[in-house]
């Protein structure tokens, strides 16, 4: 259980700067340098160009004795270096996100199982051992590491992680009902699964396969700054051809590396090369408010965002139905039905027993069963818990039908009385157990899927930033609709299946509108690809983290407002990036065209203000400050 719990927690943070991290990023950054993966970026594109054709030139010039020829290759050995900080920058992000993506593929990959032979023998192995035909044994308390059938026993599972229903669900051979989904979880009794599915064929596979069809969008402010990037690359590249000319015409000489050189200065360089650390800044300031983000593109998306998608299992609400609330039967002493109920959930090591015996302790204190009782555990067979006592009495807990039965065998039935309190938590989107002695009901107990604290405040930020919040669930409407409103959403969408999520997501989207999805089952997984944003609840499946481009280690569902107050911070960096860019630029053209020229045009000397001495320290200077104004 140890290497499931370990799983479940992901994996721990690596620093920015990590060696395991850095290293690669150094190397990928080299690779980088391929003209077919720098095209991509055209401001280092360009730059990259311009530093080949000034290594050419300034090599020529030193073949031939030339004097200029240590000037070009320092030159040009500084626009190396500008490429290479701006590419690494780049690969350091991306060493990052693939980092999380490896770690998070070997936990999901480590799920044990127990293997049955022909001979009966139980065998100790992982998931991924494990093919069609094989017979497994899971037990209370464990994963169901693979899909397939259940041939022994019967079992109440956990489904919540796939289907996004908090109800658990009962499995038995050889009926309707028996088929198991791998990374469901067995909360009661034993079963015996056949495995139905080969590895890369599974429910779990199917979803990777969605969510790597699904496709993020750019975002706006990237498509646009791109494009003003090229912009502004191509109106220097005219401005800096045309000055060769008008060098020749005053008998000014430009070579190669002063005109790249030029041209590089005046493009806008910084910002260019920035981009991908304004990125890693974005995945910096994520990660101190513990969340994983994947990629800098993703944080800075959140503060542009229109629509929050939130599932409500786990999500919205903590995942497990906890009971809340007691009502008593008509004659019957509220005494009486406490001291049962907390006796019967004594024997039940459900979460839901568990969380009726807290309940109950709030008033009377039975820390164990009197000497002597026979505890009744629960099962998914009986749907039963109870305990009979040594002075005869026989007390019973359990779903409605079951307690009915039980009760119809002593010729007892449900009084009209709890009948409409059943009814009445069931019209409120919780579920109704009767507890029962022999011959009479006592009561009933309202289990709910109970909010996460604060959520509702929460929500209420999420609104006052301009957001509109979308609960997503597997529930009936009634159960969503009840939810819905305590939660205190805009708006709810029942019983959504993967492909639902998915259809709506893409329609919002076609609308122009931005989403964010946070979930933590594998039925979210498509959806969260598919979303602009995609946040997984570290408490979730495999399959939601590797979708996601960000994982909360809090599994809080507000964490959002952390990510998009750091999104909209990035936007302003980007923003007062650019600015300073291009005055920079502005800058260094009226720092150098006057040290170029103020030889054959004394007059321009007055533009001189930074007193440079010549045509190459201007360019030196211009550079070298290029190049280290990126890593500083």
């Amino acid at each position: 259980m140890s290497s499931i719990s370990s799983a479940r927690r992901g994996p721990a943070p690596q620093g920015l700067f990590a060696p395991a991290l850095a290293v690669p990023a150094l190397r990928e950054a080299v690779v980088m340098l391929s003209p077919r993966r720098l095209v991509r970026n055209p401001v280092m594109f360009v730059t990259e160009l311009g530093a080949a054709l000034s290594t050419l030139s300034g090599l020529s010039a030193l073949a031939s004795a030339h004097e200029s020829g240590g000037y070009q290759l320092l030159v040009s050995a500084i626009l190396w270096l500008t490429v290479l900080f701006a590419n690494f920058a780049e690969a350091l992000a991306e060493a990052r996100g693939q980092a999380q993506t490896q770690a998070l593929r070997e936990t999901r990959k480590a799920t044990p199982a127990r293997r049955r032979g022909q001979n009966g023998s139980i065998e100790a192995t992982s998931s991924t051992e494990l093919r069609m035909g094989d017979l497994i044994v899971v037990s209370e308390g464990e994963v169901i590491p693979a899909d397939g059938e259940i041939v022994e026993g019967i079992a109440s599972i956990d489904e919540s992680a796939i289907t996004g229903e908090s109800a658990p669900v009962v499995r038995e051979a050889g009926g309707d009902r028996s088929g198991v989904t791998g990374g469901t979880r067995v909360l009661s009794d034993e079963i015996v699964v056949k495995v139905t599915a080969e590895p890369g064929d599974s429910f779990l596979d199917r979803m990777i396969a969605l969510v790597e069809g699904a496709k993020r969008q750019k975002t706006p402010n990237e498509v646009a700054l791109t494009v003003t990037l090229a912009g502004l690359t191509l109106a220097f590249l005219m401005v800096t051809v045309s000055l060769v000319p008008m060098a020749a015409y005053f008998s000014a000489s430009i070579d190669v590396a002063t005109a790249t050189a030029l041209l590089v200065c005046l493009i806008p360089t910084t910002i260019g090369g920035l981009l991908s650390a304004i990125g890693l800044a974005g995945m910096d300031r994520a990660l101190k408010a513990n969340v994983l983000a994947k990629s800098g593109k993703a944080v800075e998306l959140a503060g542009d965002i229109d629509t929050v998608l939130l599932d409500k299992t786990g999500t919205i609400t903590e995942g497990n139905r906890r009971a809340t609330e007691l009502f008593v039967a008509k004659g019957v002493r509220r005494d009486d039905l406490v001291e049962a109920a907390l006796l019967t959930s004594l024997t039940d090591q459900t979460p839901e027993g568990k969380s009726l015996a807290e309940l109950c302790r709030r008033e009377r204190q039975i820390a164990a069963l009197p000497d002597a009782a026979e505890g009744i555990p629960f099962t998914a067979q009986t749907r039963l818990s109870g305990v009979n006592l040594p002075d005869g009495r026989q007390l019973r807990k359990g779903a409605v039908d079951a307690v009915k039965r039980w009760l119809g065998e002593q010729g007892a039935a449900l009084p009209e009385g709890v009948t409409a309190h059943v009814s009445a938590i069931a019209r409120g989107g919780g579920t109704p157990l009767v507890v029962a002695e022999q011959g009479r009901a006592l009561g009933v107990v309202a289990l709910s899927d109970v909010l996460k604290p604060g959520i509702k405040q929460r929500f209420e930020r999420l609104r006052a930033m301009g957001l509109r919040i979308v609960m997503v669930t597997g529930d009936n409407p009634l159960t969503a609709e009840a939810i819905a409103k305590q939660a205190g959403v805009d708006d709810f969408i029942a019983e959504a299946t993967p492909e639902e999520k998915l259809a709506y997501i893409r329609k919002e989207q076609t609308g122009g509108r931005l989403i964010a999805m946070m979930g933590d089952g594998t039925n979210d997984a498509p959806a969260l690809a598919q979303a602009d944003i995609g946040v997984a609840m570290n408490s979730g499946t495999q399959a939601a983290k590797e979708a996601s481009n960000m994982v909360d280690l809090d599994s809080n569902p507000t964490k959002l407002i952390e990510v998009i107050e750091i999104g909209k911070q990035l936007l302003m960096t980007r923003g007062a990036l650019t600015t300073f860019s291009i005055a920079n630029d502005v800058a260094k053209y009226f720092a150098i065209v006057p040290a170029l020229f103020m030889a054959a045009i004394p007059a321009l000397a007055a533009l001189n203000v930074m007193g440079l001495t010549s045509p190459r320290s201007a360019i030196l200077s211009a550079v070298i400050f290029n190049a280290l104004i990126i890593p500083a």
